[in-house]
């Protein structure tokens, strides 16, 4: 009995010891990715004013040093992520089934893609025409002079989201090889479905012309079939 509680409280005391390993080290990414972001904010900063095509205001004082540093925070964390998440597998990885080890190393490089994906399709195509229509937006009526602390936030957020939206197939993909869901359900869902992708395209569009919001709803629609496609290829593999 003494020497079960013995091996347990060693085994509990090398997973907290792990643990702290793997937070450190994560620590030490976030910190040199933001070090990398503080020096790359100013040229990140044009970037992303670049379609808007001026400058923008500052209202306050602090107003400027705090958007530079919001997207030097930003930037660095989306540098250290790929680390991070490394990391968090690499310690949740020993207590999974082989079926969802290979479930997560599937899962977890698709998920990046399908973020990076979604992030140009939003820079590239929803950002210009969303700015294009509300710069002209009653042109003759309001005189367009947008702050840095509307617009920054506001750029970045729907990059962000429009990435986390094209991430669907890959959690359908996994809830699938999980045995959680099957194609048949999400087909059966299709009108579900369609709401769904509608709503979300609602709070994700920075505007309320039916275009922009089909740039978003098209895309997701694709995606939720194409999530069905993926789930009946893993649930046949795993029937297999």
């Amino acid at each position: 009995m003494s020497n079960s509680i013995k091996e347990l409280g060693g085994s509990l005391l090398e997973h907290i010891t792990e643990l702290v390993i793997r937070i450190r080290y994560s620590a030490i990414a976030l910190a040199i990715g933001c070090a990398v972001g503080i020096a790359i904010a100013q040229p990140t900063l044009a970037f992303l004013i670049a379609p808007y095509g001026g400058k923008l205001q500052v209202l306050g004082p602090t107003e400027g040093v705090s958007i530079y540093v919001r997207v030097a925070l930003t930037v660095g964390t989306a540098i250290a992520s790929p680390f991070v998440l490394y990391h968090l597998i690499a310690f949740i990885s020993p207590g999974l089934l082989p079926h969802e080890k290979r479930a997560v190393y599937l899962v977890v490089p698709g998920a990046i893609l399908m973020f990076v994906i979604g992030a140009f399709f939003a820079w590239f195509i929803m950002i210009p025409s969303a700015i294009q229509f509300l710069a002209s937006f009653y042109s003759d009526v309001f005189q367009v002079q947008w702050t840095a602390e509307k617009y920054v936030p506001f750029v970045l957020s729907l990059t962000l989201w429009v990435g986390v939206a094209f991430e669907m197939p890959l959690v359908f993909m996994f809830l699938g090889w999980l045995g959680i869901v099957n194609a048949g359900m999400l087909l059966k869902g299709w009108r579900f479905a369609i709401v769904g992708c509608a709503v979300i395209a609602a709070i994700i569009t920075p505007t309320v012309d039916p275009f922009n919001m089909a740039l978003v709803m098209g895309p997701l629609l694709g995606l939720y079939f194409m999530s069905i496609i993926l789930v009946w290829i893993v649930s046949r593999r795993k029937r297999k």
